[in-house]
Parts: structure tokens; C-alpha cells; sequence
């Protein structure tokens, strides 16, 4: 795709002003960095407060009489025991088993409010057009944009915008006016730290944008930084720790399953055969994550190797931790060497480097959680 063809998020020029370094992503032009740089961007979000330009993600919106049923026959959790105003994540899955994409949907009341993967909106509108019932509505929400403000002292901006959203629990959502605008808010991130992901009309994001920046605690931040911020919580990356390939039991994710939804019941989804003889059975391989006491980072697509040097693995997702200050990295593994503490090899730039299996994430999750 030639530059010409990416599509600008309403930030673009705000992004330019700001000396942002852009790249294709996903079929748009992207601030993968700013004059801060990666390093200082991603410690800058683990103790003050980051804002990313999130809008290139799919926004949907559902509604209709059977739209949580509907939902349930594309995904393996249970969704119409999401109460008003929860948020829940989980994946679509193909008739293998594999993962079609992984997604954000909240209860919103009268409808349910979806968040998906930039790369992959347009299959997945169509695999929801292809089997949405004629009492479900599904609505592409393209006039908007998307904000994620994230840190430890997010809410403590968020306070002085809209002191409503900040009484959020983590993983609930629910409708704010914030600088004049109507905005759908989530409590939640891609981070592990505390924060807010808004979805405000194009129109108005520029200008909140401006005023967040103008509170000493926030800096804009690139992709770069998202990426290794998400790789140190433990998070994966849709293409590259997820695809089409990939089951959720292989990748971990086993609590996106309802154990419920593993019996005979009526009501199935797609690849619940294969994702059922796998919590039954295991799976040969499965995503780990691995940490090195050598300098290199490792990156994707090296080979994971036993000690005799006999290929036993692939990385997905790697780099250097600011935070851990180690290179750490997520990948898949035969299953036998998959627990905690074992040693294995990584081959980077034919030097071998020793790592072993980790417990994810690297980096303690920060969500805030509603005193009681």
C-alpha cells in the first residue's frame, strides 16, 4: 500500500505538530514515536500518564433483541451474563479453533459496544454481517475517534476533565460528556497500568487531545511504546501471538472460555469441538513467556531451542524491557518444556543466549480496583 492510500486518524496533523516519526500501520499513518523517543515514552506511561491515538481500531455498535446470544454463537465466553456497563474480552474463533481476532465488548444498555483489531475490521464486520439475525443491527462507527490515556496517574487527569468516569471500576464502561462532547468511556488498557479508553465524535478529539497535553503529567505516546508497554503486561498482539492458527487453549487464554459453554449445550460457537478435545487433552505447544540475562533483545521469529539445540519453538512477540531491563519475549513452545523455570536457548545473531520460562506478565498489572 503506497503512502497515498493510508487512511489519517483525526490526530494526524496534531501527531505532525508534535514531530511524531509516522509509519504504515494497519492501512493507516501512524506515530510510532515522538521526540522523547521509545525508551522514555514507555517509562513516561509506567509513572505518569501516556495518551495514544488508538483510533485506527474498529468501533462497532450492536443492538437488537438477541444481540447477546448472537455474540455467544461467534465467541467462547458466556455474554449474556455481561451486566450493564461490564466490559469483557474475548476472541472469534474460526472452525478450527484458531482466533479470527480478539475484541472488547461492554454491555452498553441498549446496545453492546465492540472494539476490534485495526487489521482485521473489514472480516470481521463481514463475518458478523454473515450471520447477524434480522433482529440484531450492526453499525460501523466511523465518525469517531479513539483515546486510550493510560499510567498511574491517569485518573488523577481524568479527575480534573470528567471526575464521573474516574468512579469506574476496571472493566466497566459507561457514557460521560467530557469537554462539551458525548463520549462512551472504559475503564481499561492495553498497558497494565491504570487508565481510560475514550471514544469521542471526531470532531471534538483534537481538541481533547490538546488539553490533555497540557496537563504536566501526560506525554503522547507511539506505537513503539505501546508494543513494548503491552509485551512487559503479558498482553498479545493480534498477527503475531494470536492468528488464525493459533487456538486460545495454545495461547493461553484459557479463562476466555466458559467452562459452562464446554458441555453439550445447545447453543455451540465456532471451533468449540477442537477447543474442547484441547481443555480436555492439552495442547502440543503453548505461549510462555521467556526472559534472557543476556544484553541482545530477542526478537520474532528466532528459533527456540533444548539444550542438545533441537528446535522447540518459535518467538512471537520480543525486545528489550525498560522496566525489567532484560530482554524478554513471548512465543510458543512444545509443551514439555513449557513450565515455569525451565532453561532453554535462543539463538540471536547465531550466538546463543540463555532463557528461561517466565510467569506473565513481566510487569505487575496496576489495574485499579473499586474499594469496597
Amino acid at each position: 500500500m503506497s503512502i497515498s492510500e493510508l487512511k489519517r486518524t483525526p490526530l494526524y496533523a496534531l501527531h505532525i505538530e508534535q514531530n511524531a516519526q509516522m509509519v504504515p500501520f494497519a492501512g493507516y499513518e501512524m506515530p510510532v514515536q515522538y521526540s522523547m523517543g521509545l525508551k522514555q515514552e514507555h517509562l513516561h506511561t509506567r509513572n505518569h500518564a501516556g495518551l495514544f491515538d488508538i483510533s485506527h481500531m474498529g468501533q462497532i455498535k450492536l443492538s437488537g433483541e438477541s444481540v447477546a446470544q448472537f455474540l455467544e454463537s461467534l465467541v467462547p465466553n458466556r455474554i449474556q451474563d455481561l451486566s450493564h456497563n461490564a466490559q469483557r474480552y474475548t476472541v472469534f474463533t474460526n472452525e478450527q479453533g484458531g482466533i479470527i481476532d480478539d475484541l472488547m465488548v461492554t454491555n452498553a444498555g441498549d446496545h453492546f459496544f465492540i472494539v476490534i483489531n485495526a487489521a482485521c475490521k473489514e472480516n470481521d464486520i463481514k463475518t458478523m454481517q454473515n450471520r447477524l439475525p434480522d433482529n440484531c443491527g450492526l453499525e460501523e462507527l466511523t465518525n469517531v475517534a479513539l483515546l486510550a490515556l493510560q499510567g498511574p496517574e491517569a485518573s488523577s487527569v481524568m479527575q480534573r476533565f470528567c471526575p464521573q468516569a474516574t468512579e469506574l471500576a476496571f472493566m466497566t464502561g459507561g457514557e460521560f460528556t467530557v469537554n462539551g462532547a458525548h463520549c462512551f468511556i472504559n475503564r481499561c488498557g492495553y498497558t497494565g497500568e491504570d487508565g481510560f479508553e475514550i471514544s469521542i465524535p471526531a470532531e471534538h478529539a483534537e481538541n481533547l487531545a490538546r488539553n490533555f497535553l497540557d496537563e504536566y503529567e501526560v506525554a503522547f505516546i507511539g506505537l513503539g511504546a505501546r508494543d513494548s508497554l503491552r509485551l512487559e503486561a503479558g498482553y498479545c498482539l493480534y498477527g503475531h501471538d494470536i492468528d488464525e492458527t493459533t487456538s486460545p487453549i495454545e495461547a493461553n487464554l484459557n479463562w476466555v472460555i466458559s467452562k459452562s459453554r464446554l458441555n453439550d449445550e445447545p447453543q455451540s460457537y465456532p471451533g468449540i469441538e477442537t477447543i474442547r478435545q484441547q481443555s480436555q487433552q492439552g495442547t502440543e505447544r503453548l505461549r510462555v513467556g521467556l526472559l534472557s540475562d543476556g544484553k541482545a533483545p530477542i526478537r520474532e521469529g528466532e528459533s527456540i531451542l533444548n539444550e542438545q539445540e533441537e528446535n522447540i519453538g518459535t518467538i512471537t512477540s520480543g525486545g528489550f524491557s525498560p522496566s525489567v531491563e532484560k530482554p524478554v519475549a513471548m512465543g510458543y513452545i512444545n509443551k514439555q518444556y513449557a513450565s515455569v523455570g525451565t532453561q532453554v536457548i535462543v539463538k540471536v545473531r547465531d550466538r546463543i543466549q540463555h532463557v528461561k520460562v517466565v510467569a506473565l506478565p513481566f510487569v505487575e498489572h496496576r489495574y485499579y480496583k473499586r474499594r469496597t
